[in-house]
């Protein structure tokens, strides 16, 4: 590579600098956090690198790519919230290096910059690449498979020879989108180019990327976990695909309902002041051929977007990560904007103003105590792997990760699974139990098991509201070890058979053989 070509990437690689360096900064937020960096540390405890578990029950709410990129260094640096982050890093980088390479091709070296920080400093984007989620993995395997494919679609246009390595890298990212999060890793994509060649009138070029070493690519890498997954749990495929895509999608019992206007909302505040400089492109009158680079790269950008957000809208549930997809989009839209307006003081004052959003955005985050439970975690680090760990009517998913527990805890509640209407903690679990029956049985224990599981021989520590003496006398006769604002941390002591412990009525003559 020449001189200038290596100086050439010093943008992007910033950029890519910028994008983690806060990531350390902040605890993991509950429970979005602490549940997929739990499940990633369950493959490393386990070494179950094929069935992700929650609380070591079969987790199927999502595939498995972010918990492999995630456990893989918890091995050597355990489960620090950096490392738990690295996954969504990986992504924003896999989406800021493709939008620099399309935009460097097609538009030249000072768009692609432009576009760049358009990318990198919307606070959606730089707070998404630090969220240990799977929102941003999966924008960025989208992102990628969108730019690649339409690379190869613009190259063979041009009557260019290669394109073929852009084609791979399409159908590699289409497949790598499927198994960070599902069917919307190759559905979006297909929408997206489908309706751009279409609106341009490209049809013959639409089906020259259907291209059957590209979805052979495709099978390899994609299909066989979820082949294995149908053998091993043969009601896998019904759960993963019909209750977790399509009943989500068309459902209003999960999370987080929102009006129709929520993602424009979204994309106006958080992408802002990129999204302004969007909006002020609408106003320019566009260019009148559609051959030219400009202006087909416009088409795509507002099909982009379009699609993404209508996509997103039409669910009753909706997040504010499920926009991410479509900020390169925006990004491309807002670089176009600017540069055709002029004014480099302008975009200096808008560069300047996106990242102290930007870092305000972090810091906020950081500043607020959150419900994380790190003064507990740090008690429950000095239990011993032979002692019982109970939750008491509820599930954190943090604690279990800061306290470096390697086998599954206790969970006392009333397990109802017809009541479980809402997409939480409790339904998470009841449905993991039912891939795992026995051991569902073993560690949801439900009112009547419940002196059971707390009246032990066992050393046990139990973890619980203040309130959850109401419930349990033998918490109410026994001192809070660590209290915690509104929670508590009980450690009730190993005892010799035969002694009884207060608030039990009798004491068993042998160890249970249940193990935290």
């Amino acid at each position: 590579m020449t001189g200038p070509r290596k100086s050439a990437a010093w943008p992007l690689l910033a950029v890519l600098a910028w994008l983690a360096f806060t990531a350390w900064l902040r605890p993991l937020a509950v429970p979005d956090e602490g549940r997929y960096a739990g499940v990633a540390w369950g493959m490393v405890t386990s070494g179950d690198w094929l069935v992700p578990h929650l609380n070591g029950l079969p987790y199927f709410h999502k595939p498995p790519l972010f918990y492999w990129i995630t456990a893989i260094p918890m091995q050597w640096f355990g489960p620090q919230a950096w490392v738990a982050r690295l996954a969504p890093w990986m992504g924003a980088s896999a989406a800021a290096a493709a939008l620099w390479l399309f935009a460097r091709r097609w538009r030249g070296e000072g768009f692609a910059r432009m576009a760049l920080l358009a990318f990198g400093t919307q606070a959606l984007v730089f707070v998404g690449a630090q969220f240990a989620n799977l929102d941003m993995l999966v924008a960025g395997c989208i992102t990628a498979s969108v730019l690649a494919l339409a690379h190869a679609a613009l190259a063979r246009d041009a009557g260019e020879a290669r394109h073929v390595p852009a084609l791979a890298a399409g159908y590699l990212f289409l497949a790598l989108g499927v198994l960070a999060k599902g069917l919307i890793g190759v559905v979006l994509p297909g929408m997206v180019l489908v309706a751009w060649l279409l609106a341009l009138r490209k049809w013959r070029v639409l089906l020259s990327l259907a291209w059957w070493p590209g979805m052979a690519l495709f099978a390899v890498v994609a299909l066989p976990w979820f082949a294995l997954m149908e053998r091993r749990f043969p009601d896998f495929l019904h759960y993963f695909f019909y209750v977790q895509h399509f009943a989500r999608f068309a459902q209003g019992g999960f999370n987080n309902q929102q009006p129709w206007y929520f993602f424009p909302a979204v994309l106006l505040l958080l992408a802002c002041p990129w999204s302004l400089w969007m909006l002020r492109g609408i106003a320019r009158k566009d260019d009148a051929d559609r051959t030219e680079p400009a202006a087909t790269m416009r088409v795509l950008a507002w099909t982009w977007l379009a699609l993404v957000t209508l996509f997103f809208s039409m669910p009753q549930s909706k997040l504010v990560g499920y926009i991410l997809p479509g900020s390169a989009a925006l990004a491309l839209l807002a670089a176009d904007a600017c540069l055709q307006a002029g004014r480099p003081l302008l975009r200096r004052a808008s560069v300047a103003l996106a990242v102290v959003l930007c870092l305000g955005a972090v810091a906020v985050g950081a500043l607020q105590p959150g419900n994380a439970m790190r003064e507990i975690s740090r008690a429950l680090e000095r239990s011993a792997p032979a002692d019982r760990v109970v939750f008491v009517e509820q599930y954190w998913f943090d604690v279990p990760v800061y306290a470096r527990l390697v086998h599954p805890v206790l969970v006392l509640d009333a397990w109802d699974p017809a009541a479980d209407v809402r997409d939480n903690w409790h339904r998470e679990l009841s449905d993991a139990a039912v891939f795992d029956p026995a051991l569902g049985h073993e560690l949801l224990i439900g009112p009547e098991r419940w002196a059971d599981a707390l009246c032990t021989a066992a050393a046990t520590w139990v973890v619980g509201d203040r309130n959850a003496v109401e419930k349990h006398p033998v918490l109410a006769a026994n001192r809070p070890a660590v209290l915690e604002g509104r929670k508590r941390l009980w450690v009730l002591p190993a005892l010799k058979a035969g002694v009884s412990r207060p608030g039990c009525p009798e004491m068993p003559t042998s160890n249970s053989t249940d193990k935290s």
